[in-house]
């Protein structure tokens, strides 16, 4: 099992630079051929414009790192092959829900999308939708997929000031807890009857969290790592 570390910072850093990828570059023969094949079990999957970090740093309540553009393809033959260039990272932001009964609540992908069957919190690979005056706008990241995926606004919860940056592996999520106004139970019938009403939604359930034992291997490290640590401090 991957260990996790988590930093607990105040502000995020997080600039857009054109980079060049010499993995894509150099592999690009056999990225088509693996896009193509995953597309056929999934034809959902979009070969999109996606941003990866690279040289990330941690000091004093502050995230820094670089990220660079790329395609889809790419990255998830990069992940799905084990993360061969170990100088890029995948950093994303989390929008951490927590109930007012201190349930943390997650979705789970559905069968059609790249995570299939995976559970945690909302968010997404950041794209070129998510950058701002050369800079990649982690927090507008959050609100955004949040949105997408569960049909909640901004207006609908309270977000913490820090971020708790989970460092697992070749990944870094950014999570932000956010605190809503109404108990597990109602927030799950408000997102499902939000799912109810998409045509294709990304999420197939929705999953409540009130303490370790409901923790599942279908989670990531590095969301069962930052709730561990939440309840701890409880």
């Amino acid at each position: 099992m991957t260990s996790s570390v988590i930093h607990r910072v105040t502000t995020l850093d997080l600039a857009v630079r054109p980079i060049p990828w010499p993995f894509a570059e150099q592999r690009r023969a056999e990225i088509d051929t693996h896009f193509a094949e995953q597309q056929r079990e999934r034809p959902q999957l979009w070969n999109g414009r996606v941003l990866l970090g690279r040289d990330p740093v941690f000091s004093d309540g502050h995230f820094a790192a670089t990220y660079f553009e790329t395609d889809f393809a790419s990255f998830l033959a990069w992940r799905d092959w084990g993360f061969p260039d170990t100088a890029v990272f995948n950093g994303f932001g989390m929008g951490a829900l927590r109930a007012s009964d201190g349930a943390f609540v997650m979705g789970e992908m559905g069968q059609h999308t790249s995570n299939a069957g995976r559970i945690y919190f909302p968010s997404g690979t950041p794209d070129l939708d998510d950058v701002r005056d050369g800079a990649l706008d982690i927090p507008g990241s959050v609100v955004r997929e949040l949105e997408e995926e569960t049909g909640l606004t901004a207006a609908d919860y309270a977000a913490d000031a820090d971020w708790h940056c989970v460092v697992t592996g070749r990944a870094i999520a950014m999570m932000q807890i956010l605190n809503l106004d109404m108990p597990g139970e109602a927030v799950r019938a408000r997102i499902e009857a939000n799912l109810a009403g998409q045509a294709e939604p990304e999420l197939a359930a929705i999953h409540l969290v009130r303490g370790m034992s409901d923790l599942t291997p279908a989670m990531p490290r590095f969301v069962t790592a930052f709730v561990a640590q939440q309840f701890a401090a409880r």
